[in-house]
């Protein structure tokens, strides 16, 4: 990923927007939502999101 699209400051809040294709219930379905859940909680340990 480029850094241009790092955060540079933790202390506040930042948004994500997402795309949904063919409006593909994500939330509703427990195994779209965990691999959302999961992807979310790797990008915050990993990549300090």
């Amino acid at each position: 990923m480029a850094t241009k699209y790092r955060f540079g400051d933790s202390s506040i809040p930042h948004f994500i927007t997402l795309a949904v294709v063919n409006w593909i219930d994500v939330f509703s379905r427990e195994c779209y939502k965990e691999i959302i859940v999961e992807s979310l909680k790797f990008c915050i340990t990993e990549k300090g999101l």
